[in-house]
């Protein structure tokens, strides 16, 4: 199955936008380029044979020390009773004023929306596009992203003692 949907990816939108299908984990992943996630979305959403109609996860993944994360998508077909990993991988230096970016699929699928906060929450992964990308978690004025592998517990908050 992935392999068909590989195939119909290349067919849409040329072999650039399909990295490389990662057959080694429980479930194969389809590693896409980033630039297309919104784009293979709309298309695996709506294509007759595919409907991927429902997000049910999205992750982000750190590689400390390496600079680099990855935002893993978890899709299904209810009609069809299928389902489909997609993978990005996006380079960034760990600065906290460059967040490592990507589009938002949440024009896609409307669960994006909780999951994609999430992420910018706990991660520092920046969504362009998304509608009201904020804390979802965490409060506004907190530092950092506690997700990180290389995150530093503060040492309070607003005068409370964190450790």
């Amino acid at each position: 199955m992935i392999e068909q949907i590989r195939d119909l990816l290349v067919d849409k939108f040329g072999e650039e936008a399909v990295i490389r299908l990662d057959e080694q984990p429980l479930q194969p992943i389809l590693v896409v380029h980033a630039a297309y996630i919104e784009q293979i979305g709309f298309f695996l959403r709506d294509t007759e044979g595919c409907y991927f109609d429902f997000l049910s996860n999205i992750s982000a993944v750190d590689y400390f020390p390496e600079d680099r994360f990855s935002v893993v998508y978890h899709l299904a077909s209810l009609p069809y009773q299928t389902q489909v990993t997609l993978k990005i991988e996006l380079q960034n230096n760990r600065d906290l004023k460059q967040l490592p970016e990507v589009d938002s699929v949440s024009a896609v699928w409307r669960t994006a929306d909780w999951h994609e906060r999430e992420a910018f929450d706990l991660m520092g992964i920046f969504f362009r596009n998304h509608p009201d990308l904020r804390r979802i978690l965490l409060p506004d004025d907190w530092d950092g992203y506690p997700l990180r592998k290389d995150y530093v517990d503060a040492e309070s908050y607003h005068g409370i003692t964190t450790k």
